[in-house]
């Protein structure tokens, strides 16, 4: 089974606690969502192999590191995965960027693809999957399973929230991949949204209802 990450640093639960508030506009918003995707992704890449390298500073020669290993792509699930990039790519400027595109079917709740870009060297990076809300699970499930259709081994799914039920389905649908929340919410409510979440992350980025 995979593992759930969740982050209890207090600058992340502080800038969590002002993008769930209603007060909360469209520009404050998507700066915070920001700075939270980059304070998430120092800890994604926690775990990426290093190698020895030697370098001259201005005093001596002397061995340092570098990320060794593979190269690292980043998928943002439109719409609302969109507004995670920038924080990641502040830290990873080399990083390439994929999108795809899935809307929920107000009746169903499940995942429909409408768009579908990716670097041509896919399999090769070390990917991560990027969406504020992990609710039903179906839309992470979806892209996730998308990127295995074309040979991808690495792949991570980093969320601002997560109910109970969106870990659930991506646990049982993909269980070798891990997850990274920064909180994990309640429950998802009749209409499929966390509880208490922040509402509707794509409206909230971009101003439209």
């Amino acid at each position: 089974m995979s593992t759930v990450h969740v982050f209890d640093h207090p600058l992340i639960q502080h800038k969590i606690t002002h993008i769930r508030d209603i007060n909360t506009g469209s520009k404050e918003f998507r700066e915070l969502v920001e700075e939270v995707s980059m304070l998430m992704a120092y800890e994604v890449c926690r775990d990426f192999p290093l190698e020895e390298v030697e370098i001259e500073t201005p005093i001596t020669k002397t061995t340092c590191y570098k990320i060794a290993g593979r190269k690292v792509g980043i998928i943002p699930i439109l719409r609302a995965g969109l507004g995670m990039v920038g924080g990641f790519l502040n830290l990873i400027p080399t990083a390439k960027v994929g999108h795809i595109g899935l809307y929920r079917d107000p009746e169903t709740l499940e995942p429909v693809e409408y768009y579908c870009k990716l670097p041509s060297d896919l399999h090769e990076r070390d990917l991560i999957v990027c969406d504020p809300m992990l609710a039903t699970g179906g839309s992470a499930s979806a892209a996730i399973g998308f990127l295995k259709d074309r040979n991808v081994k690495s792949i991570k799914l980093m969320c601002l929230l997560a109910a109970p039920e969106g870990i659930q389905r991506v646990q049982k649908d993909h269980p070798d991949v891990d997850i990274y929340v920064a909180a994990v919410d309640e429950k998802l409510n009749e209409h499929g949204y966390i509880v208490p979440g922040l509402g509707d992350a794509g409206d909230r980025l971009f101003g439209t209802k």
